[in-house]
Parts: structure tokens; C-alpha cells; sequence
């Protein structure tokens, strides 16, 4: 009993017969092609290494011939009895030999022609075999076919072969890349190729082969319909198949790229552009990037980094793509995008929207333009599409622009690189992130403020800027008081010795365990010492830094516990916090509960970032003066972190038009608030006028002062915000009907919102 063979396409039963074939002799070149495959660069290597290599050393020689009507007619020649035979190696010969006129090498137009034996009309004439060539051979003759070498271009094909890469399937190690092989070492004596990329096979979801027969994978209309082309080819190059891997394709892997890539990416790019519209909201001048020589000196500290990053970044991509690692080159853009929005663009909120004053948020937009612009750059040839569509837009404030960004040069890396300050950084949102992961075993949410953490870690660079340049940044994003660094280790740890058993398991083989004993027996001043030689010998073996893990584990005080004060680590810093309760610290916990909650409301509402607009509160409580009390000590957090004050409800204007309003409730465990109730009022900007200065304006007339501030009244808010700008704070009004013209000077007759009139009062 065996299984019958069945056609994989049909489904019908095949019948396999042995049948004579026309053969290239590869056996005889097989050292040569072994030559030819050392002169060539694949990625991923160890596919020309082994798999290619192997299928080389043990070559067979190649039936090329393939009994079919449709195909590359085989040049042959032959008489009857088979002893004479010619190949014949152009239309000019087989012209010359058999005296026909040869227009078409289709074999129903040649197969006719036949050719006088050489040794006279007795002999009978020669006839084409009835053979093609297999469709390969006319593949493997793709490097010189496509210009019609030798018949023409001699010279351009002289310049460029071998060629500089080819890119094809896994499954062409024994195809195409194997016949261009074959055929340049036997015609050329050298290889077709100089580089080349192998990509593995694109499985269905269940691992089979997608088949049109069986529909097992999703249409690629609809995914590109779904999800865009650009997300499509970002997931293929981001997985397993550019390493020579099959990838088993999933849709949901393509909607993956869009909600962690596309839409963080679009978001940086849409902050930029509200921004930069804000600017001229609040009657400044528009935007224009500031150039890159100027912000290259920018003193602020995650400038300089985002600035160094994207250095980096040219620099790497420039690197990798030149070694044609397509693997490593995307997962690191897509590190860079996730650092620019959740650090960059996040750590600078208040500086992008104008909150430290005109010069610095002018200054942070244009290095986020120019982040943006660059990486637009870098990314165009993974993402033609979303990033042509960015581009049209940030090329409308760059003079001289390319007018597609398919036409700009790639970016070279000529700007400072600041290694330390990149290292800082990321260093820094390790101690965030494990500053996070003790809040959330404990259950202390960010909102409520800490009073202290400590950073342990031996380089002493990296605390002085953890404590000095970047310090705002940590206070702020983990919501404490203060941050203490402690650069010995042994102070609030223990060090404990791990062998890395990935690196050393094949290395060492059987005297592994011996190793791995000695290695984790390592006092704390065999650990010291060993980190700071960067060796020790175990066993004979000597291993160096990268061999062994130096673990830090948190040795707590004796008189606190696990709930007062706890510790995380990951090997290279660690994070101490202070989680006792602070009565100080309630009122800036509350605060940044009220602001979480107006920002929902605002998105609740609908309102853009743009919008300017007026907040007050209303207490809910018996005892009103515990908000008050909190705003007020607030003050100036809320209004950095809301672009405007919170003010009661007692100052809204009668006529306020309110957009919104909501109650809330925030509930603390502390016995002195239990919980707070209040009602946030958003509501559209009201002019605020200065009645008695106006009257005076108009020589005591109260008609034309009423007058006026209807007309006031009906303006746009937006046009009149950029006027007083324009009149260095006065405008003038005399467009009133059978009414004297008047100046008004902001400040003094009037103000543009209740909270300019109400921060006017409070300074004055």
C-alpha cells in the first residue's frame, strides 16, 4: 500500500514517467560556484552559509528542457540520427546558416527552419528539438537578457554586473538565486549579485501555505481598505519574515501597527499643528520653524536629547540599510516614534502650548518640526503614503521644499550626538517605569502625590542629571516631592551573581553547572570587584560583564515595612519610594484630580485643544472653604496644567453662555477629606469692561458707553485678541454710528476674559 500521488493544484491523479532531458553540466563548475558564493553578502547570513551552501557542495547537474509548446525555444539543432548537432547562438547565425529571415523566435515561427548538415546535402538537413527551456534558465538569465547583452549595451552591462542586490523568497534558494548562480559563474566565472535579501514564506493564520483554492486568508484589498497599504508593509517588515522566517499573517498583527505606530505618530503630528494654530489664536505672530543650526544650541534638556536622537537615528538607519539589515533598521524607527510622543512630546506639554512663553514654545515646536520633518524623511521609503500626506502639510512653512517628499535626499547625520544625554534619558523612564510598577502593587494611583524616591545607581553622571537637568521632568511625571540620589549600591541593596545561561549554555557545555555555582557563591566584594575589572575566572573559564547578571536586591530598613516603603530594580538601577502618607501633600492630590476631570469634560464637550475657554467650580459640601482652600493653594499648577484659572462660580458674569457642566466626586481615604463633591462650569470667554473708565471716555455719556459694549460684545473674540496685539494694546473704535471715536487700552477699559481680569486682581 502507498499514498497515490495527486496533482496539488486540481486535485487529479498524476502519472510520473521518466522522459530524456536537455542538462547544463553543473557538476563540472561546482567549485567554481562555491568561489562565487563567497564573493556575495546575504541577509540573512547564515542562509548563504549553510542552506545555500550545502545545495551548492552537493549540485546535480540541471535538466533545463521542458516538453511544452509555450516557452524559449531551445537553440539546438540536430540531424535525424542525432550525431551532428548545432546550438546556435543568434538570429544573424541561424539567418546565415539556414538562409530564412527570422523575425519571431516563437517556435511555431522557427520550428519550420532547418539547416544543411555541414557535411553535405547527403547527410539531410538539421531540425529544432522539439524542446523549451525551463521558465528558471530564462529567470537566470534575467542580469543580462533584460538589455539584450551581448547585442547591445555592452557597456552598460560591463558597469553594473554583478548587480548591487537582489530580494527574493526563501523558496529561491534552489530557484533564482541557485540559476543566476549557475549561469553567471559558468558564462561570467563570478556571481550575478554582490548583495542580497532573503525573506521567509507569508503563511496563512493556521501556518498552512495560503491557497486561492482553499481562501484561507484575508483578502489584501480589504486589509489595505481596512488599514492602509502603509500599515500593511510596516507589519510585513516588522516580523519574522526579513529574517528568513515564516511569518504565520494575522489582520489583527496590521490593525496592531496602526494603534501603536500610525496613530501615536499622527497624534505628535496633529499636536504640532494645534500648537502652532494656537500661536496666532492668542495673537502671535503665525508659525515658522526656527533652523537647525539655532535649535541645535537650545539649553533645554530633552531638546538637546530628541535633537541627539534623531541623530542617532540618521546615523543607525544610514548603517543598517547599507548592510541591507531591513530587520534591526524598523524596530529601532519604531522605538524612536514611541520616545518622541510618550517622552518628548508628553515631558513638553506645557512649553508646546505656550505655557513658559512665546520664545520657548516657539523654540520646542520647531525641534518638533524638524523631528517630524526628519523622520518623515527617514521613514518615506517604509511609509510612502502617510508620509507624503504629513509632508504636504509641513513643507507649507519651509521655503525652498521639495515638492513631494519622494524628492528630498535622504538625511545625513551632520549635527552634535549627545551620548550621555540619550543614555540619561532612557535611564530615566526605567526609573519611571519601575517607580510606576511599585504605585500600582500598592495601589497608589499617580494622582496622589509621594514625598520622596531615591535612585541608587554607581554612575554618578547619570544621578547629577537625574537630580539636576531632568528633575522637573521626574517630579512631574511620577507626581513627587523630591528624588535623592544614592550612588552606592550596597547602601539599600544586596548584589547578588546570575550566569547568563543563554550566552554561556553553548559556550561552556558540560562545565556549565560548575560555572554557574561559583558564579552565584560571588561575595558582595567579589561582585564589586568583578564590575569594576569587568572579568573573573570560574572553573578556568574566565567570563567577562556581558556573561554575568548583577542582580540588586532592596534591603529594607528594620523599622518600616513593605507598605511604608518598597523597592523595584532591573539589574542596572534601583528605585526606593516613600508610600507613607503626607497630610501636605492632599491638596496637590486633589488638584490634579479637579484638572483630570476638566480635561475629560473638555473632550466630553467636544472642544478642541485651541478653544479658549473659562472654568469655574462650584463646592458641593457643607464647608465650601476645603475647595477653596485647595484651589487656591493650587493656583498656579492648575492654571499651567489648564492654560487658564479656576475660579468660582461667584465671578461667572450673569450673561456667561456655558458650554458645559458636570458634578463630580474624589474620594480619599484620609480621615480630614473623605471625599469632595463639586460642579465643573466650562463656558465661552465674557468681556469684562471697565464701566467708570469708559463713561469717562465718553465724557460721562452712559448711552455711548452701552453702546460700546454691545459692540463689543458682538465681535469675535479671536479678531479682537489680535488686534490689541497689532496696536501695542490699543485699539481704536470709530465705527459706531453718530458716536465720537474713542481708544481703548486693554487693562484699563477692558479685559478679554474673566480670568485676565481676575489674574489683573490678583497681582495688582
Amino acid at each position: 500500500m502507498h499514498s497515490y500521488p495527486f496533482c496539488w493544484r486540481s486535485d487529479t491523479p498524476l502519472l510520473y514517467r521518466a522522459v530524456p532531458s536537455w542538462f547544463v553540466a553543473v557538476e563540472k563548475i561546482k567549485s567554481q560556484l562555491l568561489e562565487s558564493n563567497k564573493q556575495t553578502y546575504w541577509v540573512p547570513e547564515y542562509v548563504k552559509e549553510k542552506r545555500f551552501h550545502n545545495w551548492l557542495e552537493n549540485a546535480r547537474d540541471w535538466a533545463v528542457s521542458r516538453s511544452r509548446f509555450w516557452g524559449t525555444p531551445l537553440p539546438v539543432w540536430t540531424s535525424e540520427d542525432g550525431r551532428e548537432k548545432r546550438v546556435i547562438g543568434s538570429i544573424d547565425e541561424l539567418e546565415k546558416l539556414s538562409g530564412a529571415k527570422v523575425t519571431d523566435l516563437h517556435r511555431h515561427n522557427i520550428d519550420h527552419i532547418t539547416i544543411p548538415s555541414e557535411h553535405g546535402s547527403e547527410f539531410g538537413v538539421l531540425r529544432r528539438v522539439d524542446d523549451v527551456f525551463d521558465c528558471w534558465f530564462e529567470s537566470g538569465s534575467m542580469p543580462y537578457a533584460y538589455i539584450h547583452y551581448p547585442f547591445e549595451n555592452v557597456e552598460v552591462f560591463e558597469k553594473n554586473f554583478p548587480g548591487h542586490f537582489v530580494a527574493e523568497g526563501l523558496d529561491q534558494t534552489r530557484g533564482w538565486f541557485y540559476t543566476l548562480m549557475v549561469l553567471s559563474t559558468a558564462l561570467f566565472e563570478k556571481p550575478a549579485f554582490r548583495n542580497l535579501i532573503c525573506n521567509g514564506l507569508v503563511l496563512a493564520e493556521d501556518g498552512k501555505k495560503m491557497s486561492k483554492r482553499l481562501k484561507n486568508y484575508p483578502s489584501p484589498t480589504e486589509v489595505i481598505d481596512d488599514y492602509g497599504a502603509d500599515a500593511l508593509r510596516l507589519y510585513l517588515i516588522n516580523s519574522p519574515v526579513v529574517r528568513a522566517e515564516p511569518l504565520r499573517f494575522k489582520k489583527d498583527g496590521v490593525y496592531g501597527v496602526v494603534k501603536d505606530v500610525f496613530l501615536p505618530w499622527y497624534n505628535a503630528y496633529r499636536f504640532l499643528v494645534q500648537n502652532a494654530k494656537r500661536l496666532e489664536v492668542e495673537g502671535f505672530a503665525p508659525f515658522f520653524p526656527i533652523d537647525c543650526e539655532t535649535l541645535q544650541n537650545s539649553s533645554n534638556v530633552l531638546d538637546q536629547w530628541i535633537n541627539s536622537a534623531t541623530e542617532s537615528l540618521v546615523h543607525f538607519v544610514r548603517q543598517e540599510m547599507d548592510s541591507y539589515r531591513l530587520y534591526t533598521v524598523v524596530p529601532y524607527l519604531l522605538k524612536f516614534i514611541d520616545n518622541l510622543t510618550n517622552i518628548y512630546v508628553r515631558f513638553n506639554r506645557k512649553r508646546l502650548k505656550g505655557r513658559t512663553g512665546e520664545e520657548d514654545c516657539r523654540t520646542s515646536l520647531s525641534t518638533l518640526y524638524n523631528v517630524l520633518l526628519t523622520t518623515c524623511k527617514v521613514m518615506a521609503p517604509f511609509t510612502p503614503f502617510f508620509t507624503e500626506v504629513l509632508y504636504q502639510n509641513l513643507r507649507k512653512v519651509s521655503v525652498g521644499s521639495e515638492e513631494s517628499i519622494h524628492y528630498c535626499s535622504f538625511p545625513s547625520a551632520t549635527g552634535k550626538r549627545e551620548e550621555r544625554i540619550e543614555r540619561s534619558v532612557i535611564r530615566m523612564m526605567t526609573v519611571i517605569d519601575l517607580a510606576r510598577n511599585i504605585r500600582e502593587r500598592h495601589s497608589k494611583p499617580l494622582k496622589t502625590p509621594l514625598k520622596e524616591m531615591i535612585v541608587v545607581h554607581p554612575d554618578s553622571d547619570f544621578l547629577e542629571d537625574i537630580t539636576g537637568k531632568l528633575r522637573e521632568y521626574v517630579l512631574e511625571e511620577l507626581n513627587i516631592k523630591s528624588v535623592v540620589p544614592c550612588n552606592d549600591p550596597l547602601r539599600y541593596a544586596s548584589l547578588r551573581a546570575e550566569p547568563d545561561f543563554s550566552i554561556l549554555g553553548k559556550r561552556l557545555g558540560k562545565a556549565m553547572g560548575a560555572v554557574a555555582k561559583e558564579v552565584k557563591s560571588m561575595s558582595q566584594a567579589d561582585i564589586l570587584l568583578f564590575e569594576q575589572t569587568g572579568e573573573a575566572t570560574f572553573s578556568g573559564h574566565c567570563l567577562k560583564q556581558n556573561d554575568i547578571k548583577v542582580l540588586q536586591e532592596f534591603k529594607r530598613p528594620a523599622d518600616v515595612t513593605e507598605k511604608e516603603i518598597d523597592a523595584a530594580g532591573d539589574g542596572d538601577v534601583l528605585v526606593i519610594l516613600d508610600l507613607r502618607a503626607d497630610e501636605s501633600l492632599f491638596d496637590a492630590g486633589v488638584a490634579r484630580e479637579v484638572v483630570n476631570r476638566i480635561q475629560k469634560l473638555r473632550k466630553k464637550a467636544g472642544l478642541e485643544p485651541t478653544d479658549i475657554v473659562e472654568l469655574y467650580y462650584e463646592s458641593l459640601e457643607k464647608d465650601e472653604k476645603i475647595l477653596e482652600k485647595i484651589v487656591n493653594s493650587q493656583c498656579e499648577y492648575i492654571k499651567d496644567a489648564l492654560g487658564s484659572p479656576l475660579l468660582h462660580k461667584s465671578w461667572a458674569p450673569s450673561e456667561a453662555v456655558i458650554f458645559c457642566q458636570e458634578e463630580f466626586q474624589v474620594q480619599f481615604s484620609h480621615e480630614e477629606i473623605p471625599n469632595l463633591s463639586f460642579i465643573i462650569i466650562i463656558a465661552k470667554p465674557a468681556l469684562v469692561f471697565n464701566l467708570e473708565a469708559i463713561v469717562a471716555l465718553y465724557s460721562g455719556n452712559n448711552k455711548y458707553a452701552e453702546n460700546l459694549q454691545t459692540y463689543l460684545s458682538s465681535r469675535d473674540l479671536f479678531n479682537l485678541k489680535s488686534e490689541f496685539p497689532a496696536g501695542n494694546g490699543k485699539i481704536k473704535v470709530d465705527c459706531i454710528e453718530n458716536q465720537p471715536s474713542v481708544d481703548l487700552e486693554l487693562g484699563k477699559h477692558l479685559f478679554l476674559s474673566v480670568a485676565d481680569f481676575y489674574l489683573s486682581r490678583k497681582t495688582g
